[in-house]
């Protein structure tokens, strides 16, 4: 497997250049707090580009012609050229190329930059438009931690705390798109008290998303704090059944049920200019 692994301040981990995808996140003990791609979920922390979610269909409309694009995008399947590599950091690429505009018709380069400092791991997540037209994109973040935190402790006992109240209703999926309506939100105050239950009709999706920051813990458990800059959802998903849990910060959603438009205007996407970038950073900060 082609991977680098980068280390500092208590924290490791390791990307791989397959999906620029994050698969190992340790703290100064070693001790694993990210899903090892195990068969119930064979996927560490894959990368979102250039959707978050699903279309309609699972087809791309441009101009009056049908591109196939399936959930979540093709960059977490694509293999990433390093750019940089270092003790502490990498940043890989991803260019676009007749395969690519098979599926999604525009020119871009996405970059992802990995780094540990000050005892967190951040990834940077920046979209250029190397084209003469608008560039409508989303891009995500979909990492999944071991739930439970720690061998012997309930599923039951671990919360989400999110650094703001979150009273906005949420969204809810079926088939992989949006509902119409958004349902009251499970978040009493600042805190979501976890349960597979919650999972069973798949992600929640906090849209009107008031933190910046959240925090997963149990008692007797180590925690880990996920905060973002640039991503206005939140999706929070397992696999019911499966021992992990996902915390995901995007610019973007799957379609609403009954959207079958041109794609630059499904809501949510970002929008930018020919010859601009834009960039999101999300960070991990792990505690004993």
């Amino acid at each position: 497997m082609d991977r680098h692994d980068i280390s500092g301040s208590g924290i490791a981990a390791s990307i791989k250049a397959d999906g620029a995808e994050l698969c190992s996140l340790r703290d100064g003990t070693g001790r694993e707090f990210l899903w090892q791609a195990l068969p119930a979920w064979p996927r560490h922390a894959p990368v979102l580009f250039p959707i978050v979610g699903r279309l309609v269909g699972d087809t791309l409309h441009h101009k009056g012609r049908d591109y196939p694009l399936t959930q979540h995008g093709f960059a977490r399947d694509r293999r990433f050229a390093w750019e940089e590599r270092t003790p502490t950091s990498c940043r890989l690429s991803l260019q676009d190329d007749a395969e690519t505009r098979a599926r999604y018709p525009f020119a871009f380069r996405f970059d992802v930059a990995y780094a540990v400092a000050d005892g967190a791991l951040s990834a940077i997540f920046s979209i250029q438009n190397t084209g003469d037209v608008p560039l409508p994109a989303s891009m995500g973040a979909h990492p999944a931690f071991r739930w439970p935190l720690a061998d012997g402790v309930s599923k039951s006992l671990h919360t989400l705390t999110f650094s703001s109240p979150e009273p906005a209703p949420v969204r809810r999926l079926s088939g992989g798109l949006l509902l119409p309506d958004p349902v009251p939100t499970p978040v009493e105050g600042t805190t979501l008290r976890l349960d597979e239950s919650l999972f069973a009709a798949d992600a929640l999706i906090l849209d009107h998303l008031a933190s910046r920051s959240v925090r997963f813990a149990a008692p007797g458990a180590p925690s880990l704090d996920v905060s973002w800059e640039g991503f206005a959802q939140l999706g929070v998903w397992m696999k019911p059944g499966a021992d992990f849990l996902c915390i995901e910060p995007w610019h973007g959603y799957a379609s609403l049920i009954g959207f079958d438009g041109e794609f630059a205007d499904k809501p949510g996407l970002l929008l930018i200019p020919p010859g601009k970038r834009r960039e999101a950073v999300w960070r991990i900060r792990l505690h004993a």
